[in-house]
């Protein structure tokens, strides 16, 4: 959520049609309420946090955003018909139509409200967080499709999409905000789903999006260099990716990545059941890798091998992650390692496809941070043969941290043959601004194997022009995106058709 006003709603199926109608007395049940003026037995039709989405007889909470503060638009909400205010500080001029709830933190609030208004949901789900810098979306992924081919219903919440069962609700952020993700679990709730695996961004923990949500466990994978544009410093980043564990409830489990040099940090404080996994350092759910290569994984986990067609060493741990998490849900042992064998990556995720005649391999991966870029082009040098080329088309996100923009560039030239500099989502940014920024590190002796090409277009077709037979061709950042961000406004783009259009005009 980005401003006070707009709730970046996303449509659960309107789940309000299935509720009956709510009072105030029973939205506000456990919301630390300090001042009302009105009366609390006001029956709510739907809770908003956009003023420009209000309908008549619904309630509107004024949330101080990052952009905007709520306030601001509470007599908005009023003119458009909302009978009740949630807000930090009461307005001057009052309705005596509309009840007004004085709260002490109106982000914190709504996730309570939210919960109310939609029964409750997540006391009716096992519902798992997993959160960390890179492997959110795999792992939530794959434990969604490993409980449903165990014959069971599932929601899922991820950065790629929602999902409840084999229904698709298209997503629009990583953790939605508390209305949308409250009205998703009911939504699941009434489709009698046992279980939900959802990505907790940091954001979402910053924002108190996940407040009112009881979880069954909390998953971390591992935190490196990312949203300092937002949160500022690595520790302020950190802080609210351990805020999740703190506040994890004492009959839940914690798992953590004991190789990540802050997994233990995440547990510190954590009241919940505390449990590691790892590929290096002792855990309880250890992970070997016997052997990598472009077909999969052969791996040795807890004690057993088995086979996966999941690519690198970032797939066994989050394989390792969604092992853990499988046996602490009650699933046994054998029977979650033969469900895990048969998984295959989510969508965006180190994606392959080869072309026809000349063989040429191209990969579509997410990485869009330094950590997972470097993750995907190490993975790539296990896999492949030696005598290919590995030519990476990479870009970095406008509006957003803008430190990691040489490093990236950096390791893409240390792991690549050649490297094609593009747009990603320039967002409000010139795009050929943020690719001189990358070039910034790019070293001196690796000047001459970089294009800076900026319609990623046509720095895909001149990648795959330029590749040789056996080549691999990377393109790096968006993965399963189906959009690119210019000026504002977003247009179709999909790197997985871009790539195969370059590939049918080989040879032509």
């Amino acid at each position: 959520m980005d401003c006070g006003y707009s709730a970046g709603h996303i449509n659960a199926g309107d789940p309000e049609d299935s509720l009956s109608m709510k009072t105030l007395s029973e939205i506000t049940h456990q919301v630390a309420v300090l001042e009302t003026i009105g009366s609390l037995e006001k029956p709510i039709s739907a809770l908003q946090i956009d003023s420009r989405r209000i309908k008549r007889g619904d309630c509107f909470i004024a949330i101080r955003g990052t952009q905007a503060d709520g306030h601001q638009f509470i007599s908005t909400a009023v003119q458009q018909g909302a009978v009740a205010i949630v807000c930090e500080v009461l307005p001057k001029d009052s309705s005596p139509d509309v009840t007004y709830i004085k709260v002490l933190n109106s982000s914190k609030s709504l996730g309570i409200l939210a919960s109310n208004f939609y029964d409750h949901p997540s006391t009716q789900l096992k519902i798992v967080g997993i959160t960390g810098t890179n492997g959110k979306t795999s792992t939530a992924t794959l434990l969604f499709r490993l409980f449903r081919k165990l014959g069971h219903s599932v929601g899922l919440l991820s950065t790629v999409q929602n999902q409840i069962n084999d229904e698709v609700i298209p997503s629009t952020h990583t953790t939605p905000d508390a209305i949308s993700l409250q009205a998703l679990l009911k939504k699941m709730m009434e489709k009698h789903c046992e279980y939900c695996f959802m990505e907790v961004s940091s954001h979402a923990v910053d924002q108190n999006r996940i407040e009112g949500i009881r979880f069954t466990g909390g998953i971390f994978t591992n935190i490196t260099h990312d949203h300092l544009d937002y949160h500022k410093t690595f520790e302020n980043y950190l802080k609210a990716k351990k805020r999740f564990f703190d506040e994890l409830p004492t009959t839940a489990f914690a798992v953590t990545n004991t190789d990540d040099r802050n997994g233990q940090v995440m547990l510190q404080n954590s009241k919940a059941s505390k449990h590691t996994y790892s590929l290096k350092s002792p855990s309880n759910y250890k992970c070997k890798v016997i052997e990598n290569n472009v077909s999969g994984l052969q791996l040795e986990l807890d004690g057993v091998e088995m086979y996966t067609r999941l690519i690198g060493d970032f797939n066994a741990y989050n394989l390792a992650a969604v092992y853990a998490a499988a046996r602490l849900l009650g699933v046994e042992k054998q029977t979650a390692l033969t469900a895990l064998s048969s998984l295959s990556p989510p969508e965006g995720r180190f994606d392959q496809i080869v072309s026809a005649n000349e063989k040429i391999v191209g990969i579509i991966d997410y990485a869009h941070t330094p950590d997972a870029l470097k993750n995907v082009l190490q993975t790539i040098q296990t896999v492949r043969s030696g005598n290919e080329r590995v030519i990476t088309v990479v870009g970095c996100g406008g509006d957003r941290d803008a430190a990691k923009r040489p490093v990236m560039a950096e390791i893409a030239c240390k792991f690549s043959d050649q490297v094609i500099l593009t747009s990603d989502n320039p967002r409000s940014e010139d795009p050929e601004e943020i690719i001189k920024q990358m070039n910034d590190g790019v070293p001196v002796t690796d000047k001459r194997k970089v294009l800076n090409i900026t319609d990623r277009h046509t720095a895909i077709k001149t990648a795959v022009t330029l590749a040789n037979k056996f080549d691999i061709v990377l393109l790096a950042g968006k993965g399963h995106e189906k959009y690119q961000e210019i000026k504002g406004v977003k247009q179709h783009f999909d790197d997985k058709e871009e790539l195969i259009n370059a590939f049918s005009l080989l040879g032509k």
